[in-house]
């Protein structure tokens, strides 16, 4: 039998316990415990969540990484075409860990209506483009048609839909401009198939999605020329190597810069958090290690007698600090099954209900996305833990400095 284990079960279950001096201090610890829990809870999958969807909305309306021509100067719209005829299409064998690479056009122009008009990128894409990544915002309609013969089908965003008061199944009309003064726009008349809505801002007011040939035909290009080519890697984490690779493998005469780089302002904002969920933890494991100190003092300071009798009839010390150790084990135990089932809770919560709503302006998404990682659960519970024992020796220790004769005299 433990004994210490023993009298440690005696003493949290003991009548007396609930009516002593230390009642309302263990549960303002027990409190402390399980608020800090639900905190790093929350702010480790909100933080992860919101990184991850941005990065996966970057990606879907640009791929990883973006292959194009040095001259297109970083213009939305494509400028001098690039051949497909290249030794990494469509299959970019050289770099293995090259998921994925399609090929794309982008022509900028004007939507005319009978009630408004819109400045609009039209992205054209092709067979080999990767709709899975846009399925996923698609809010009513369906997908463009781009395996028959070339046709006026197109998906916008949610938001030039209602600037332009359009839905599925309308037709409008896009100017798009020609090179060099006093010449006649370029006229093209779309129809709507689908609307999408990604809550990312920058991209919902500019792309209008359809078939790449309309871009070779007003470009006056061949079958074969296209804008950029946009690939996709297998792991996000080792974008940084993958995309020095596919820069090695590709002409000279043409570029390759990864989303990290080219929308650097975003994801260095999204790296601030990982710095506010540090602090965030920091802060809440520090006031449960206070607040377990102090419920630790008051229980020994409380037990003084019961102290100098064990020692009196040879208890060691190491075997008393056990004891209060075990106790506080105890209550680290409530406070982190309390965190746990609220933060757990709330998290579920807002993952299929978005009860907390953001500002697609501010945050590129429009309810606060969450992650929910066992994994890290369980890590934030492990280091809450370890944190508590290793802080809760120091004040054990005073166990030692409590003689006998002087405790069991203690009043």
């Amino acid at each position: 039998m433990n004994l210490e284990y023993f009298i440690a079960k005696r003493l949290i279950t003991a009548k007396d316990n609930k009516s002593s001096i230390s009642a309302p201090i263990i549960k303002i610890a027990i409190s402390a415990i399980a608020i800090g829990m639900i905190m790093m809870i929350v702010s480790v999958a909100t933080g992860i969540g919101l990184q991850q969807k941005i990065r996966e909305k970057i990606s879907a309306f640009n791929g990883h990484i973006i292959i194009a021509n040095y001259d297109n100067n970083q213009s939305d719209a494509t400028l001098v075409p690039v051949s497909k005829n290249q030794k990494f299409y469509p299959k970019f064998t050289s770099v293995p860990d090259v998921d994925h690479i399609q090929a794309v056009a982008t022509k900028a122009g004007i939507i005319r209506t009978a009630d408004a008009f819109e400045g609009i990128v039209f992205k054209g894409v092709g067979a080999d483009y990767r709709w899975d990544n846009i399925k996923e915002y698609l809010v009513s309609g369906r997908l463009p048609n781009l395996l028959a013969s070339l046709n006026p089908e197109v998906i916008i965003s949610q938001y030039l839909a209602n600037r332009l008061k359009l839905k599925v199944g309308d037709e409008f009309n896009t100017f798009f401009m020609k090179e060099g003064q006093n010449k006649l726009p370029n006229i093209r008349r779309f129809k709507i198939v689908g609307v999408f809505s990604s809550g990312f801002q920058e991209f919902d007011a500019t792309y209008v999605l359809g078939d790449i040939r309309h871009v070779q035909r007003i470009n006056k290009w061949k079958s074969d020329q296209i804008g950029a080519f946009e690939v996709f890697v297998d792991d996000f984490d080792n974008i940084s190597t993958v995309g020095e690779q596919v820069y090695e493998h590709t002409a000279s005469t043409l570029d390759s810069q990864t989303i990290v780089q080219k929308y650097s302002y975003i994801f260095e904002w999204l790296q601030l958090f990982d710095f506010n969920i540090v602090v965030i933890l920091i802060v809440m494991i520090l006031v449960a290690t206070i607040n377990m100190v102090v419920a630790l003092l008051v229980l020994i300071l409380e037990r003084t007698q019961m102290i100098g009798i064990m020692k009196a009839i040879g208890a060691n010390n190491w075997s008393i600090r056990k004891m209060f150790l075990y106790n506080a084990s105890y209550l680290i135990y409530r406070g982190l099954l309390w965190g746990n089932l609220i933060g757990v809770a709330i998290l579920l919560i807002q993952k299929y209900f978005g009860v907390v709503e953001l500002n697609p302006e501010n945050y590129y998404v429009n309810e606060a996305p969450v992650y929910i990682n066992v994994f890290y659960i369980l890590l934030l519970n492990v280091l809450t833990v370890v944190v508590c024992f290793v802080v809760l020796l120091i004040p054990s220790y005073i166990i030692t400095k409590i003689t006998p004769v002087k405790a069991i005299r203690f009043d």
